[in-house]
């Protein structure tokens, strides 16, 4: 697997897309803390770390919908690894106009884009979530 972000949200969209409560993923750190993200900006219920049948550790992701829609409208993913995005603290881009969230990785940690520019630093963007 290339690019373990972009399935992580390939899965959700999927899920979510479908109606589904729950999705399991592969786990990792990068993967935990971009859930991190999700989860204290509501746009996921939790988290949980598990292990699949084969002993794998997986995370089991609990997705939140409201009056029946999917909370999570549109999930892209901006740093590919192909093609990586850095931005400083003044170039990270508001989703919608701030009802959005960017998802950037810093050296501070993984933090959505408001916390980033709250602790003036930048780094790579890693996905927009709306």
């Amino acid at each position: 697997m290339n690019d373990p972000v972009g399935d992580m949200l390939t899965r959700i969209r999927n899920a979510s897309m479908r109606g589904k409560s729950t999705v399991s993923t592969p786990a990792s750190k990068l993967r935990a803390w971009v859930l991190d993200v999700l989860s204290d900006e509501g746009y996921i219920r939790g988290y949980e770390a598990g292990t699949d049948a084969l002993g794998h550790p997986t995370l089991e992701i609990a997705l939140k919908y409201y009056e029946g829609a999917p909370v999570i409208r549109e999930v892209k993913r901006v740093s590919k690894p192909g093609r990586r995005v850095y931005m400083g603290v003044k170039d990270i881009p508001q989703v919608r106009q701030g009802l959005g969230v960017s998802i950037v990785s810093t050296p501070k940690g993984v933090m959505s884009d408001a916390s980033a520019r709250a602790a003036n630093v930048g780094g790579e963007v890693l996905c927009t979530v709306f």
